[in-house]
């Protein structure tokens, strides 16, 4: 890292902690020429991610759609609070673990399904519901056989 006040590129860190609720490490660095101090902020470099929609449009990835479904998925199930969050961010973690600038809607509705599978059984079927535009009964039928076949 290079000195602020003399450019000398030999620096040493004097101390670390953790910052911005842990998003970042705030460092304080010492030049080894002029001696003086001053302080840099690490933060881990996030892909932005572009959300390829079923008519082929394009938008900015809204982690609150899938809270929302979510939510409405598990209204009045037992479901904690907890685990409502840890299932989004484990979506969110598979999601910008693929390193992939864009993803389509289908993908992460998919994901979101396999992690709610897991959850709850009900809440699962009231996503897929929604997410696969079930038509009539004889399709939700198919969805609860497969369900209970596995």
């Amino acid at each position: 890292m290079k000195c602020p006040f003399c450019s000398n590129d030999n620096t040493r860190v004097i101390d670390s902690r953790p910052a911005d609720e842990n998003n970042s490490i705030r460092r304080r660095r010492q030049c080894d020429d002029c001696g003086k101090r001053f302080t840099t902020y690490e933060k881990i470099e996030t892909i932005p991610l572009i959300v390829i929609k079923k008519d082929n449009n394009r938008e900015q990835y809204d982690r609150s759609k899938i809270e929302g479904g979510v939510l409405r998925a598990c209204h009045k199930r037992p479901v904690s609070a907890k685990a409502i969050s840890e299932l989004i961010e484990s979506v969110e973690t598979d999601l910008f673990n693929r390193e992939e600038k864009e993803i389509s809607s289908s993908v992460i509705g998919e994901i979101v399904m396999r992690k709610l599978q897991e959850l709850d059984a009900v809440a699962y079927v009231r996503f897929a519901s929604v997410y696969r535009e079930f038509k009539d009964v004889n399709t939700f039928m198919e969805e609860l056989k497969k369900m209970l076949d596995k």
